[in-house]
């Protein structure tokens, strides 16, 4: 029996599919630098702020360094929440809360999720919330869907994992996770029927 229902964020909760271009796009806009130059020194970072080998204070420095501006820290912070979530998937999740516990898997930055789950409508949905950042593991890998069942105290097969890119399905599948792939371009919300 399904207990736990665990959504990926960017492409999932969000209209657009990745995180790092939302934060870049915002970031070029406020110092009016072009996006291929805020674009090519961020992604130097990305990997390892995703695994939380660094983080945001420990790149912004060099980060600014790099494009010839010293941009305030305030910038980075207001980038996190240039995303567009996505109404429907969220009223999805309402109605689904207090039937299922309802947590985040996913690959991100934690300074990023922790500021979007704190001054966004996401504010108090989630149960659990595992992101890559802060156990050093992405979906591609065991150790982020163990954090999970640990978190909920639910077994893999009582979970429902859903992400728009379907090599993040294939470690919880083997796991015993049911999973759902969820179409970005086409959003077919009747898929999550379970």
């Amino acid at each position: 029996m399904i207990k736990g229902l665990f959504f990926d964020f960017d492409g999932v909760l969000t209209l657009e599919k990745h995180g790092t271009p939302t934060m870049v796009s915002y970031i070029a806009r406020e110092t009016g630098l072009p996006l291929p130059v805020i674009e090519g020194a961020y992604r130097k970072y990305n990997r390892d702020l995703l695994y939380g080998n660094i983080t945001h204070r420990d790149m912004w420095r060099p980060f600014c360094d790099e494009i010839g501006q010293n941009v305030p820290y305030e910038v980075l912070e207001s980038s996190f929440l240039n995303a567009t979530l996505d109404p429907r998937m969220i009223r999805y999740i309402r109605e689904k809360k207090g039937q299922y516990l309802i947590g985040m898997i996913t690959d991100n930055k934690a300074d990023r999720i922790n500021a979007i789950l704190e001054k966004t409508v996401l504010k108090g949905l989630f149960d659990v919330v595992v992101i890559s950042a802060n156990v050093h593991s992405r979906k591609t890998e065991k150790l982020i869907f163990e954090e999970a069942l640990k978190q909920s105290g639910l077994g893999a097969e009582e979970c429902v994992f859903i992400d728009n890119t379907p090599a993040n399905l294939a470690v919880p599948a083997e796991m015993g996770f049911k999973t759902i792939y969820f179409d970005d371009d086409k959003r077919e919300y009747e898929r999550l029927i379970f």
